[in-house]
């Protein structure tokens, strides 16, 4: 998990956080301002991937760079 916001219409990591081209993230806003809406079928991908969170299935970054490699 990394901190990033949001410039011009693009997410960009902060502190050095740097990706692959083409790495694909779910990103979860913190939206002091109010909600969010999603489809659907957007929002049952993120309430799985909570889920998956908090059921503990995350890896490191330095795991997920390993699996990007390969």
């Amino acid at each position: 998990m990394f901190s990033a916001r949001a410039r011009g219409g693009v997410i960009v990591p902060e502190d050095g956080v740097t990706l692959p081209e083409g790495t694909i993230v779910t990103v979860i806003a913190d939206f002091e301002a109010g909600a969010f809406e999603t489809a659907p079928e957007e929002e049952r991908e993120l309430l799985d991937a909570v889920a998956g969170v908090e059921r503990g299935e995350v890896i490191t970054a330095a795991g997920l760079l390993e699996r990007l490699r390969r």
